[in-house]
């Protein structure tokens, strides 16, 4: 498998998080926690951290992106972003789950349980059968695994990675030809829409 260079980047919660993995094996990752603005932020992210590394956009070979589940507008403007830029330089965007992105690089069986607040969790199993499916689950009836991790658990195992990382590597490595990414949802959008509506994703 040749080397890729990959540009990947997460808004599915209170951050703007982007890494860049390089054909070497390193990665530079930049996280900036902010309730608001993502959409405003990601692109100049995105370039400051292409400068930082000496490259530009043309030496990507791949977009990664967290797709979800977590902020409904935060989660539609990184997929839209990423559906941009790949069709901008001709290359392919790889979606890659949040709960996919917690548990790489962390020992198996492994259940991931990310806040979903309101008292729930987004629920996923590694080398769990019968929790492989993504889904909300109240944060009282969370099972027992072998390994645990994510935000839900007070006790779980700190991810092996920043989260930007994870999709980076994951992205680099998932066969092609890719689904375009899209958004993954767990639960619905809350009642009172944004202020500014989420950029529209095409089909």
């Amino acid at each position: 498998m040749r080397p890729e260079t990959v540009l990947a980047f997460d808004t599915s919660a209170a951050h703007c998080a982007a890494a860049l993995l390089l054909p070497d094996g390193h990665c530079l990752t930049v996280l900036e926690p902010m309730e608001k603005g993502q959409a405003e932020r990601l692109m100049p992210l995105l370039a400051g951290l292409l400068d930082r590394a000496g490259l530009h956009r043309q030496a990507l070979t791949r977009i990664g992106v967290g797709t979800g589940p977590g902020n409904f507008t935060g989660v539609r403007i990184a997929v839209a972003g990423a559906r941009g830029l790949a069709l901008g330089l001709g290359i392919p965007a790889i979606g890659v789950t949040r709960l996919e992105a917690q548990a790489f690089g962390l020992p198996r069986p492994l259940l991931v349980a990310e806040d979903a607040r309101r008292d729930e969790a987004y629920v996923q199993g590694f080398d769990l059968p019968e929790f492989e499916t993504a889904q909300l689950m109240p944060l009282a009836a969370l099972p027992l695994a072998p390994h645990r991790s994510g935000s839900a658990i007070a006790d779980g195992l700190p991810p092996a990675m920043p989260l930007a990382e994870a999709v980076a590597r994951i992205a680099a490595t998932r066969p092609l030809p890719a689904p375009r990414p899209a958004p993954f949802y767990l639960r619905g959008a809350d009642a009172a829409p944004p202020a500014d509506p989420p950029p529209v994703i095409l089909p």
